[in-house]
């Protein structure tokens, strides 16, 4: 809090985020598009919907289920946004921002409704409606409480006057006719929200700045946050505090808010963590909820009491399940390297994994945990893996040389490992009937293996002038395609090991990733020009213009078996989502790596997609979510592509991984 409160004065201080996770949460649903940090978050009273607000001076609307954002970024404070809330309808936002001022929006079109509300002569800290929508109450730097006619955009009556520091939090209590507030002065103070005189002497319990207040459903009860790292409960009538203090956090509390039935209190810290206490014993409620990186400034109960939102200085906004206490959606955390590979089991209830950390690991899908051990041997960082098509043998090449062929059940290597290749490895595959496996290399050549005797088939294949990147059969397992560094695509004949007409050109730079469609009519294939291509497999010719929208090299594409879409992950750190047939995006970007998209995968039924970074991190993704959206980029600052390509051309096993 005290940060959201000084870095506007020091717009020159370097803010660095510690520390990282060191046990991978079980779910998450992270809400990413801010590129500020979020300072306040709220359920919309039917619990679809989600705002925030940000250092980036936005506010942004999102779909709680789908995970998307809703329409554009609310957009017009000169300043950083540091409280936003829904009227009790659904059907406006209050916004208070360091410029200052309050302004409503319709929440349905996204636009302001009427002018700024103004008179505060410092930042406005905190805000929020009434219960029947007609009033607007704001706190400020200035340490005045003020009361705002929400239809005609007037202040009502003279300021509230009584703090001796900054007005961190206001609220209206449910019949409107009352206020609370927490201020710098280390007080709560409860005002008559209709004649603004204050209601008994301040709650002055806290040894710390209070942060954050609210009443209970039932007006009864008061709950308050402070920098001393206790939660407080007061008796709303009386004006004294109920029992002990709630301590636990290990920094600042942020943020508290109240259940609907006033049994449980949530809190946000700046440990990073969310927690749920039991308001009546004074005890948390189960484990922390773990998953932000940076400090936790604004939690909320959903109006069933079954979610809690929270929003981070780490730029995001996340969601839990209060039950399970757990975050909801699947990211899977769990390798210390890069995360270079990842992929479905056909049955899609796996996914397995590669890593700079030179371990495969396979997690439940469902469950976001890891099946089993590591899967260990590899000497060096693993390239590429992949499971065959019954589900039982997974297949991984590394920059060890070496392709190797683990059980997928029993986690232990089946035989020796398949050694031949004079450079690392950079791609594998199985056949379809998973007798055969492919692999290609940085010694520029591609080498088929019999799966069974774990012995080369025939010579080296070669061609290509510079490092195999990617490599795959035909799904009748008849030819063999393959990129290169070299910028061609090449398809060969899988049982002679010859080429199959002339090279495919045209990009611009080295080819990262190459697939079939299921009906080997068309190739699909990446690039670091930052373009996807479609080729038809037949004539051997482009079909269509190149697909663009990413930012930076693309890493690695996949097609779903219908053919009807096309995946790509990107050094952009996005993942996108194409129409194959009329060559254009689907929805929006999926944004929420940190660090480069190594490697997308469609699960077999196309409804799921997996992605593996640079960040260490796979996250699943529900296809079905974005397919309806309209595409909207959500701006970033991209990384330069001339740092890529550097790296490409000066050291073969620098890329992708």
């Amino acid at each position: 809090m005290l940060s959201r409160l000084l870095v506007p004065k020091f717009s020159c201080l370097v803010g660095v985020p510690v520390g990282g996770v060191t046990e991978w949460p079980v779910a998450q649903l992270a809400l990413q598009g801010h590129t500020g940090w979020v300072n306040s978050v709220g359920f919309s009273p039917d619990g679809k919907r989600i705002v925030s607000g940000s250092h980036d001076s936005t506010g942004r609307i999102w779909d709680t289920e789908r995970g998307v954002q809703l329409g554009s970024p609310l957009g017009g404070h000169g300043s950083l946004v540091t409280s936003v809330a829904f009227s009790s309808d659904g059907k406006k936002v209050v916004s208070g921002s360091y410029d200052k001022t309050v302004k409503v929006w319709d929440a349905e079109r996204g636009i302001q409704i009427g002018s700024a509300l103004k008179g505060h002569i410092n930042g406005v800290w905190s805000v929020g409606f009434s219960s029947d929508g007609k009033k607007i109450v704001s706190g400020s730097h200035d340490k005045t409480v003020r009361v705002w006619d929400a239809e005609r955009g007037v202040q009502i009556g003279s300021s509230f006057e009584g703090h001796t520091l900054w007005v961190t939090s206001v609220r209206f209590s449910s019949d409107n006719k009352r206020i609370v507030s927490g201020s710098y002065d280390k007080t709560v103070r409860i005002w008559d929200a209709e004649r603004g005189v204050q209601i008994g002497s301040p709650l002055r319990q806290h040894h710390g700045v209070v942060t954050s207040v609210a009443f209970s459903y039932d007006d009864k009860k008061i709950v308050s946050g402070s920098h001393d790292r206790t939660i407080r409960i007061w008796d709303a009538e009386r004006g004294v505090q109920i029992g002990n203090p709630f301590e636990g956090h290990g920094g600042w509390v942020n943020s508290v808010a109240f259940s609907s039935d006033g049994k449980r209190v949530v809190s946000g810290s700046h440990d990073r963590t969310v927690r749920v206490w039991d308001t009546e014993r004074g005890v948390q409620i189960g484990s922390s909820l773990e998953g932000h990186t940076f400090w936790v400034t604004s939690v909320e109960f959903s109006s069933d009491d079954k979610r809690i939102v929270s929003g981070s200085y780490d730029k995001t906004v996340r969601v839990w399940d209060v039950e399970r206490g757990v975050q909801i959606g699947v990211h899977l955390e769990g390798h210390t390297g890069w995360v270079n590979s990842a992929a479905f089991s056909p049955d899609g209830k796996r996914i397995v994994s590669s890593s700079h950390d030179k371990t495969v690991r396979v997690w439940d899908t469902e469950r976001g945990v890891q099946i089993g051990s590591s899967l260990k041997g590899h000497t060096d960082r693993i390239c590429s893996v992949g499971f065959s098509s019954d589900g039982k043998k997974i297949v991984s090449g590394s920059h060890d040389g070496t392709v190797r062929v683990w059980d997928a059940e029993r986690g232990v290597q089946i035989g020796s490992p398949l050694q031949g290749h004079t450079g690392g490895v950079w791609s594998v595959g199985f056949s379809p009937d998973n007798k055969k496996i492919v692999s290609g290399s940085c010694d520029k050549t591609v080498r088929v293996w019999d799966t069974e005797k774990g012995i080369q088939i025939g010579s080296p294949i070669k061609g290509h002038s510079d490092v195999v990147i990617s490599v795959g059969f035909s799904p009748d397992g008849k030819k063999i395609i393959s990129g290169s560094d070299d910028k061609t695509v090449r398809v060969w004949d899988a049982e002679r090991g010859t080429q199959i007409g002339s090279p495919l050109a045209g990009h611009m730079n080295g080819v990262t990733s190459v697939e079939f469609s299921s009906d080997s009519k068309r190739i699909i294939s990446a690039s670091c020009d930052k373009t996807i291509r479609i080729w038809d497999s037949e004539r051997g010719v482009q079909i269509g213009s190149p697909l663009l929208g990413h930012t930076d090299g693309v890493s690695s594409i996949g097609i779903s078996s219908d053919g009807k879409k096309i995946i790509s992950g990107s050094h952009d750190k996005t993942v996108r989502v194409w129409d194959a047939e009329r060559g254009v995006q689907i929805g929006i970007p999926l944004e929420g790596h940190t660090g480069w998209v190594n490697s997308v995968a469609f699960s077999s039924d196309c409804k799921k997609i997996v992605s593996a970074s640079h960040d260490k991190t796979m996250r699943v993704w529900d296809v079905h979510s974005y397919k309806d959206r309209e595409s909207a980029w959500l701006a970033h600052n991209p990384e330069d592509s001339s740092v890529l390509y550097h790296i490409i051309h000066s050291e073969c096993y620098s890329f992708v991984l």
